[in-house]
């Protein structure tokens, strides 16, 4: 890979920039100074500084973001602010994407990522990837809703849901509840309490797969995975 794109890949400016940075003398290569853009590094084996700090090359992004109310789980729109946005552009120049959707009300769990493998593999139907809810009902949730969601629901369209666990956490006139589901069918978890004569009006996503949502984001807010959390998406069962 030609050095003025490793650069680029990794955050430092565009093409032209990253021309002004190697002439300034100010990248390294193996110890070496190096200013000819055209100069081609291997990413993994060559050892790559600017200014001194060494440049740690990655392929791949993976952030966990709270989303918040009002803005759209995709990469662009042309009418509402998009999750992207959100992102700083150190983040956004790996051209990250939304691994699937929470509707434009909805906030919480968010994964966003260019690796398109791992997208793949938490979207397919085949997986049955846990994702769980929490979410206010307006209606009494009871028992036999949770009997109903354990059988499948059918939907608006004739389509009958998965198996899904309901835990009922308050019922009442306004209930509160948590809801565990292994697909992602558009406006599902709201449409399978419509199936029940039930509307929800607040729904939040807590997890996805092996991860929870993290306590210490506030909405809008997002971090890089960890290395053990990537690795607990990868190997998950």
């Amino acid at each position: 890979m030609r050095i003025d794109k490793f650069l680029s890949n990794m955050g430092y400016g565009s093409r032209k920039e990253v021309k002004i940075l190697l002439k300034s003398k100010a990248v390294e290569v193996n110890g070496e100074t190096v200013r000819d853009p055209k100069v081609h590094v291997n990413e993994l084996a060559d050892e790559v500084a600017v200014a001194g700090e060494r440049v740690e090359y990655a392929e791949f992004i993976y952030l966990l973001m709270n989303k918040p109310p009002g803005v759209i789980s995709a990469t662009e729109d042309k009418y509402d602010p998009t999750v992207v946005e959100l992102l700083a552009e150190e983040e956004r120049h790996f051209e990250p994407f939304p691994v699937g959707r929470l509707d434009k009300d909805t906030e919480g769990f968010l994964l966003l990522t260019n690796d398109g493998v791992l997208a793949h593999e938490l979207l397919s139907p085949k997986k049955h990837v846990d994702k769980r809810y929490f979410a206010k009902i307006e209606g009494l949730v009871t028992e036999e809703d949770g009997e109903a969601f354990e059988r499948g629901v059918m939907l608006d369209d004739g389509y009958v849901t998965k198996p899904a666990k309901l835990q009922i956490l308050k019922s009442g006139p306004e209930s509160e509840i948590e809801l565990t589901i292994t697909e992602g069918k558009f406006h599902q978890v709201k449409r399978m309490f419509q199936s029940v004569g039930k509307e929800v009006v607040y729904l939040k996503r807590l997890s996805m797969g092996p991860l929870e949502l993290d306590p210490e984001l506030g909405l809008g807010e997002y971090r890089h995975l960890t290395k053990e959390e990537i690795e607990l998406l990868k190997t998950r069962k």
